[in-house]
């Protein structure tokens, strides 16, 4: 396992690159198609750098009897992102209500969960 402040650079890295864009973006962009895809990019750009110390240290506080590794811990801070953007875009259309938001956070976390349960599963301690 990485050590966290490995993870901390690189989030801080990535937090830096994705607000910053976003800030940029949103004092000297119009709102066309391009930039609001780009909002998007930078949008699930900062939320997975800002994410992924929290989520390393998570996992570092209560570990799992098959350790997680760092591709774990990466395809779960891309959840996240990819959450938050969905609800920005949901929102934009005008669609987005609690229940909505309810049920796409219970099925990333239902397809996770499954993930790691198929992990675990395929596991096999080292010699």
């Amino acid at each position: 396992m990485s050590t966290l402040r490995s993870y901390l650079i690189a989030g801080l890295s990535m937090a830096v690159v994705g607000i910053g864009g976003l800030a940029l973006l949103f004092t000297n962009a119009y709102p066309t198609l391009g930039p609001r895809w780009l909002f998007f990019f930078l949008l699930t750009l900062g939320i997975c750098g800002l994410g992924l110390p929290a989520v390393a240290y998570l996992h570092r506080r209560f570990p799992s009897d098959p350790p997680v590794d760092k591709d774990t811990i990466l395809r779960e801070v891309i959840w996240l992102g990819t959450y938050i953007s969905l609800i920005a875009w949901l929102q934009l259309g005008r669609v987005l209500n609690l229940s909505i938001a309810f049920f796409l956070l219970l099925g990333f976390v239902l397809i996770e969960y499954l993930l790691l349960m198929r992990e675990r599963s395929r596991w096999e301690p080292r010699e």
